[in-house]
C-alpha cells in the first residue's frame, strides 16, 4: 500500500456512493418502484453500507475505543428509531408489534450473529479469542436487563389485557431503560473504560504490525478527515435505513407470496439496517481486536432497546392504536438461551470456534421459527 494512500483515510468511492444513495432515496422515497429501480436501489443499499463501515473505521481510529464503537452503535440505532415511529404513525394497527419485532431481531443478530462471528473469525486467526470478560460481562448484563425489562415483563402484567404495558408501566420502563442506557455509557466510555479496550494477545504467531492488523498503528486521521467521515457516516446510515423501507414493499410482496409470517420482514430489514456493524464487527476480530466486536455487538443491543423504548413511550402520546411489546413464549425461550450461552461465553475472557458456532446456530434457529413458528 502506497504512502499516499495511507495519509488520505477519503477514497473516492467513500467520498460518492453515501452521496448517490441518498439520492437514490429520495427518488425512490414514497414510490412504487419497478424491478429493475428496486435493483438499483438495492445495489446503492450494499454500496451505503460499506462505505458506512469505512467511516467507521476511520472515525474510531481518530477518537479511539470504546468511542469509535460508540458512534457506530448510536448513529444506527437512532436513525433506526426514527424509522420505527414513522412506520407506525404510518401504519396504524397492523404496526402493533412493529417496535417489539424489530427490537428483538435486533438483539438476536448482535447477541447471537455478530457475536458468534466475531468469535468464530477470531478463533479461526489465533485458536483462541481472547476479550475482557469485565465489560463483555457488564454489556450482556445490561443488555438481559433491559430486554426482560421491556420485552419480557408486559406478557405478565395484568393491569392492561394483552402483552401490552399501561401507561404507567410503559412510562416507568421508559425512564428505567434511558437510566441504565446513560449509566452504561458512563461505564464504558469514562469510569471503567479500561473494561473496554481491546486485549493484548501477546503471542498470536504474528507480528504487531502484521497482517490486517497495520491499519491500527498507522498514524490517525485529521481532525477534519474524521468530521468529514463522521457527516458521511450519518449520511450512509440514512441512506442505509432509508432504502431498506424503499424495498421493504417488494420484500413484504415477496414474502407473502411465499406464504411466510410477516415478521419475516422485520427480520430482513433488520438484518440490512445491522449490515454495517455486522461487517465492521468482522473486520475488527481479523484484526485481533475481538473486544471492539464484542463493543459493537453488546452496544447495538443496549442502544436498540435503551433508546427504541423511550422513543416509542414518548410517540405514543399521539400514536393511535395498541402498542404490543411482550414476547411469546417462543421467543422468551430463545432470550433466555441467548443470555445464559452469553454469560457462559462471556466469563472466561476467551472463546474457541465452539462458542462461535453455538451462537452461530442460535441465529439460524431465530431465523429459521421466524419462518416456521
Amino acid at each position: 500500500m502506497s504512502t499516499a494512500t495511507r495519509r488520505s483515510p477519503l477514497t473516492d468511492w467513500t467520498l460518492l456512493v453515501p452521496v448517490v444513495a441518498l439520492v437514490a432515496l429520495v427518488f425512490s422515497w414514497g414510490r412504487d418502484l419497478p424491478g429493475f429501480a428496486v435493483a438499483l436501489v438495492a445495489l446503492c443499499l450494499a454500496g451505503a453500507v460499506l462505505a458506512a463501515v469505512h467511516h467507521a473505521e476511520v472515525v474510531a481510529h481518530r477518537v479511539g475505543e470504546p468511542f469509535g464503537s460508540l458512534v457506530l452503535a448510536v448513529a444506527v440505532t437512532v436513525i433506526e428509531v426514527a424509522l420505527i415511529v414513522t412506520l407506525m404513525a404510518d401504519g396504524g394497527d397492523k404496526t402493533a408489534s412493529l417496535a417489539r419485532d424489530t427490537v428483538f431481531a435486533a438483539v438476536m443478530i448482535t447477541c447471537n450473529g455478530i457475536v458468534g462471528l466475531s468469535l468464530l473469525v477470531g478463533a479461526l486467526r489465533n485458536r483462541v479469542a481472547v476479550f475482557n470478560a469485565e465489560g463483555s460481562g457488564a454489556a450482556l448484563a445490561t443488555v438481559a436487563t433491559l430486554a426482560v425489562l421491556s420485552l419480557v415483563l408486559p406478557t405478565f402484567t395484568t393491569s392492561k389485557p394483552g402483552p401490552e404495558f399501561s401507561s404507567a408501566q410503559l412510562t416507568f420502563a421508559a425512564v428505567a431503560s434511558l437510566a441504565l442506557y446513560g449509566l452504561f455509557i458512563a461505564v464504558q466510555t469514562v469510569r471503567h473504560r479500561d473494561y473496554f479496550l481491546p486485549v493484548d494477545t501477546g503471542n498470536t504467531g504474528q507480528g504487531p504490525g502484521s497482517g490486517d492488523g497495520d491499519g491500527d498503528h498507522a498514524e490517525p486521521p485529521t481532525a477534519r478527515a474524521a468530521l468529514i467521515s463522521l457527516g458521511l457516516l450519518f449520511v450512509a446510515l440514512v441512506a442505509v435505513v432509508g432504502n431498506a423501507k424503499a424495498v421493504s414493499p417488494t420484500i413484504e410482496k415477496g414474502v407473502s407470496d411465499a406464504g411466510l409470517p410477516h415478521a419475516v420482514v422485520g427480520v430482513i430489514i433488520a438484518l440490512l439496517v445491522l449490515a454495517p456493524e455486522t461487517l465492521a464487527a468482522v473486520r475488527a476480530a481479523r484484526r485481533d481486536r475481538v473486544q471492539t466486536s464484542l463493543n459493537l455487538a453488546y452496544g447495538s443491543a443496549i442502544a436498540s432497546i435503551g433508546l427504541t423504548i423511550p422513543a416509542i413511550a414518548l410517540a405514543s402520546v399521539w400514536l393511535t392504536g395498541p402498542l404490543v411489546l411482550g414476547l411469546a413464549p417462543l421467543h422468551m425461550v430463545l432470550l433466555a438461551l441467548t443470555v445464559v450461552v452469553g454469560a457462559l461465553t462471556i466469563v472466561p475472557g476467551r472463546a474457541t470456534l465452539l462458542q462461535g458456532g453455538v451462537h452461530l446456530v442460535l441465529l439460524a434457529a431465530y431465523l429459521f421459527l421466524a419462518v416456521s413458528p
